[in-house]
């Protein structure tokens, strides 16, 4: 019997949140006789390596604790990590998260609009759309889309020649 998810969650939920940091997704997997714990963190400026290492830490006390720690029938793996880029924009959160970033937005219409985010608020999003050697900012109601998703950018360069940090 694997543990319980809602169990797990209530118990790992408020020290993530107490470090400023977003429970994005936990799953629990069975694989042979141990459980693994996959937990994935994020937050506004994106998770470092020493963040995800400290996450580590704290949730893996938190799970010793007796009434965490009764839900594995057995031994456990713990990762932690951060959403990769594939991760699909579905919240806020992910727009705002993903600014500056090329991304193509699959409306609900059934049409595509790819083009770099230049603004998000909690009803919008603003993308710059490239339009031959131009571009033309389009906003779009977040109602309006169905989900987005980060593309990939190599060799991408900011308008001052240096590589950019995304």
């Amino acid at each position: 019997m694997a543990a319980s998810v809602k169990v797990i969650r209530a118990g790992i939920e408020p020290l993530v949140s107490a470090a400023g940091v977003d429970l994005e997704d936990l799953q629990i997997q069975q694989a042979g006789r141990r459980e693994i714990v996959r937990v994935v963190i994020d937050r506004d400026g994106g998770v470092d390596i020493d963040l995800i290492a400290e996450m580590s830490r704290q949730i893996s006390e938190a799970l010793e604790v007796e009434q965490l720690n009764s839900e594995f029938a057995g031994t456990y793996v713990l990762e932690v990590s951060s959403p990769g880029i594939d991760r699909p924009l579905t919240e806020v959160k992910h727009w705002r998260r993903a600014h500056d970033r090329l991304v193509e937005a699959q409306l609900r219409d059934g049409s595509t609009v790819i083009g770099r985010i230049t603004a998000v608020t909690d009803a919008d999003i603003t993308l710059e759309v490239a339009q031959g050697k131009a571009s033309t900012s389009t906003t779009l109601p977040l109602s309006a889309v169905e989900l987005g998703r980060v593309q990939v950018e190599f060799n991408r360069t900011t308008t001052e020649g240096s590589e950019d940090g995304h």
